[in-house]
């Protein structure tokens, strides 16, 4: 006998004084935090804005607080971003519809804004970012759009609607046109209408849009915290690099003739590896390409410029058939690795494709003469680093 399929989880519960989540707080976790979006019908019952709109108006107009108007040209689908202080002349400005005020960290200044995070506090305190709100004329929003991190949305003033995405598969590419990061293409799932003390839940990566309807409105955003692994990692970094004595040092006392000249090779990532136990899960590729970034950069002071007029493949190509060399820049570090069936060169921090043979040769040589016939891939490199001021060509003498 099979099993059924588990019923589908509901996307909409209804709240109530004693459960604001409309379940018990461990179930919410359990099926919802990270995982699933849930609307909460009246997830705070007769819920009166701790804040009025003139005075998020005016916490705008501090010099401390992080704010930005948002005014959407709707025929020619234009936004506008002025970041804060504002001033009352930009408010004076505004449309009767289409425009959105966003006021960061509100909760750093208003206890009675404050206090909502008392609802909140089945998650751990440091979890918890900031409450943002938002307050919006008709038809105002900020476009569609995905958090990185989980958000409570809760109805304050007024109606908003929202609109989802669940499709996993949903494009995530942003517009380039705006400095909004808005999607291009946004097809909704499912659509509600929040009025007054109605709470929508979103994981991070939901992709969605909320629109003012009908009249003024204000939403209070509980935002988390949701730190990057690069964030962590360049944090960590820091931290233990302002921890370790000086004399602890990359290393090499196993070191053997190098069999090829300018390359980082699997001795090398080892002895990393032990010198940055951290660093112990990073891959190969990871480790080695790090590396070679970091390595041709250490200790520079300066580096090329890169040529004001670039050179044409056909003009050098012209010029190395006359007996060009190609001479190194001095202050130009080279280094290469290889896996596999991918080569590639490092200079002053910037990665190259290239041939096992030509990086090699670009390493053993500070005067380079390159072969009368040249790989097609040989070429291009050659030509990037002309141009990028690694290599510099100098006409043959005349005898």
């Amino acid at each position: 006998m099979t099993k059924s399929a588990p019923a589908p989880l509901p996307l909409e519960v209804r709240g109530s004084a004693n459960q604001p989540l409309g379940m018990p707080a461990a179930r919410f976790l359990r099926d919802y935090w990270q995982k699933h979006p849930l609307l909460i019908r009246n997830a705070f019952p007769d819920f009166q804005p701790p804040l009025e709109p003139n005075d998020l108006a005016g916490l705008a107009c501090e010099e401390g607080a992080l704010s930005r108007l948002i005014v959407h040209d709707l025929k020619r689908d234009r936004w506008n971003v002025k970041t804060g202080p504002l001033s009352e002349d930009d408010f004076s400005k505004t449309p009767s519809s289409n425009w959105t005020l966003l006021v960061q960290d509100v909760d750093k200044w208003d206890a009675d804004v404050a206090a909502l995070l008392e609802s909140f506090q089945f998650l751990p305190t440091w979890r918890m970012d900031d409450i943002m709100i938002s307050y919006a004329e008709p038809d105002g929003g900020v476009g569609a759009h995905v958090d990185q991190y989980d958000v409570f949305l809760l109805q304050g003033l007024g109606q908003r609607h929202w609109a989802i995405s669940t499709d996993p598969a949903a494009p995530t590419d942003f517009r380039e046109d705006i400095e909004l990061k808005q999607l291009k293409h946004f097809e909704p799932t499912h659509e509600w209408l929040l009025e007054p003390g109605d709470m929508l839940y979103l994981p991070p990566g939901v992709p969605h849009d909320g629109v003012a309807y009908g009249g003024p409105c204000m939403t209070f955003s509980v935002g988390m915290r949701a730190p990057s692994q690069a964030e962590l990692t360049g944090d960590l970094a820091d931290y233990l690099a302002e921890r370790l004595p000086e004399e602890l040092r990359y290393t090499d006392p196993d070191l053997t003739p190098a069999k090829a000249i300018g390359e980082i090779d699997r001795q090398a990532l080892a002895r990393l590896r032990q010198a940055l136990p951290f660093a112990a899960t990073l891959d190969e590729p990871t480790l080695s390409d790090w590396f070679g970034r970091f390595i041709t950069r250490y200790r520079s002071t300066q580096v090329p410029a890169a040529m004001d007029k670039p050179l044409t493949s056909a003009l050098l190509a012209k010029q190395l058939d006359a007996g060009a060399q190609l001479l190194r820049h001095p202050w130009s570090r080279l280094a290469w690795s290889r896996h596999k069936s991918a080569c590639t060169l490092y200079v002053s921090g910037h990665a190259y494709p290239a041939t096992p043979a030509l990086a090699e040769q670009l390493c053993a040589q500070r005067a380079l003469l390159p072969a009368k016939k040249l790989a097609a891939a040989d070429r291009e490199l050659l030509l990037a680093l002309v141009n990028d001021g690694h290599l510099l060509p100098q006409k043959a003498r005349r005898k």
